[in-house]
C-alpha cells in the first residue's frame, strides 16, 4: 500500500521534468528575424526566362523526292555552304538535259535562219526576189531566234530546278534537329534539318509592359543556373523591349544578348533576368522582398525549409521557395512573413522538437 503513492509520485515527477528540459533547449535555440530588403531603389526583380539563338532555320525541301544521301547528325557542327542533306533528282537531272539540248537545236535552226536571210538578202539586192519574200525570211529568223531565247530560260529554270534537290548549310552553325533518316520521302515545307548559329545567343523573359529599358539597360544582370561550371550573375551586351504587349498576360518581352564570351549555352536552357526594381512598374518596385540567412535554410531530397519559431519558442519546419543568393543570405519567395523568427541553427533546432 505505501508502494503505490511513491511510484505516483515518481511518474509525476519524471513527467514534469520532460517540459522543463524541452523549455531549457528552447531557451538556449539561437533565433534571427526575416530580413526585409531595405531600400528598394538596390533591390532586383527576378524574371523567368529562356535562351534562344537569334539565327535558327528550320531548312526543308522545295521540291518532292526520296532522300538519297543524309551527311550529318544531331549535335554537329557544320560550315556555311557545306552539303548535308540530297534528294533523289535523276528525273530532275534528265529533263535539265533534254532542256539544253532543245537549247542546241534552237541554237542550229537560229543559225540555219539567219544564213537563210543572208542569202535572201543578196537575192532581193539584185532584184531576182520580191520584198514580200525577203521579208518572209526575215521573220522566220527573228522567229527561231526567239523560240531559241525561251528553250534557254527553260533550260536555265531546269537547271536552278535541280540544284533544289541538294540542301545546303545557309551559315556556319550546330545542328539541332535531323527529323528524317535515310530514305524518307521529302515534300515541299516539310522539316529536314533544323540549325542554329552559337555565336548569336539571347534570353527572352516576359517583364511588366512598364519596365524602362532606358533605367534598366545599365543594371540588367542575368544568370543560366544549367552553366558547367556555375557562374553569377553577369552583364548582357545588349537589351532589346519588344514593343508589343501580349494581349494574354499582360506582358512584354525583353531580348537579353549573351556575351561572345559564354561557353557551353545552348538554346532552350532555363536563365533567369535580373532587374532593378527602380527600373519595373512602381507597384512591383514598391513590394518588400524578404531575406533568411543561407545557413538556417534546411534541405532535404526536394524539400528546402526554415525553421520557424512561434511565440512559445517552439521550432516548425515550415517549406519555402528560394530565390536569389546575395551574399550570406537568400531571398525567401514564399513560405515566411515579415516579423517571423527563424532558428539560426537548422541542427539544433531539429533536436529542439
Amino acid at each position: 500500500m505505501l508502494k503505490t503513492p511513491l511510484l505516483t509520485v515518481l511518474l509525476v515527477s519524471g513527467l514534469s521534468a520532460v517540459p522543463a528540459a524541452w523549455a531549457a533547449d528552447a531557451a538556449a535555440l539561437a533565433t534571427v528575424a526575416v530580413q526585409t530588403s531595405g531600400s528598394a531603389a538596390a533591390d532586383r526583380l527576378s524574371f523567368d526566362g529562356v535562351v534562344e539563338a537569334v539565327r535558327q532555320s528550320t531548312l526543308s525541301a522545295q521540291v518532292p523526292g526520296a532522300i538519297v544521301a543524309l551527311s550529318v547528325k544531331a549535335g554537329d557542327r557544320v560550315r556555311a555552304g557545306q552539303e548535308l542533306l540530297r534528294i533523289d533528282a535523276r528525273a530532275a537531272t534528265q529533263n535539265a538535259a533534254a532542256s539544253v539540248a532543245q537549247v542546241e537545236a534552237a541554237r542550229a535552226e537560229v543559225n540555219l535562219t539567219s544564213k537563210e536571210y543572208e542569202r535572201q538578202k543578196q537575192l532581193f539586192q539584185k532584184q531576182y526576189i520580191s520584198q514580200a519574200a525577203l521579208d518572209r525570211t526575215l521573220a522566220q529568223s527573228q522567229a527561231a531566234q526567239a523560240q531559241m531565247k525561251a528553250l534557254q530560260a527553260q533550260s536555265d529554270a531546269a537547271q536552278t530546278q535541280s540544284r533544289f534537290f541538294v540542301i545546303n548549310a545557309p551559315y556556319a552553325g550546330i545542328v539541332s534537329e535531323v527529323p528524317v533518316t535515310l530514305g524518307d520521302m521529302a515534300m515541299p515545307g516539310h522539316p529536314l534539318i533544323v540549325m542554329y548559329d552559337p555565336t548569336a545567343l539571347r534570353i527572352s523573359a516576359a517583364v511588366p509592359p512598364q519596365t524602362q529599358t532606358g533605367a534598366a539597360a545599365g543594371t540588367i544582370q542575368f544568370e543560366i543556373p544549367g552553366l558547367v561550371p556555375a557562374q553569377g550573375p553577369m552583364t548582357p551586351t545588349s537589351v532589346t523591349l519588344l514593343p508589343v504587349v501580349d494581349s494574354a498576360t499582360h506582358t512584354a518581352q525583353i531580348r537579353v544578348s549573351l556575351p561572345d564570351s559564354l561557353k557551353s549555352v545552348t538554346p532552350g536552357m532555363f536563365a533567369r533576368v535580373w532587374i532593378a526594381a527602380s527600373a519595373a512598374t512602381p507597384s512591383t518596385a514598391a513590394t518588400e522582398r524578404l531575406y533568411v540567412p543561407t545557413s538556417s535554410v534546411v534541405r532535404r531530397a526536394e524539400m528546402t525549409g526554415v525553421y520557424v519559431v512561434n511565440d512559445k519558442g517552439r521550432p516548425a519546419l515550415r517549406q519555402v521557395r528560394l530565390g536569389r543568393a546575395q551574399g550570406d543570405r537568400v531571398e525567401v519567395l514564399s513560405g515566411v512573413e515579415k516579423g517571423e523568427r527563424i532558428a539560426a541553427d537548422p541542427q539544433a533546432a531539429a533536436k529542439a522538437r
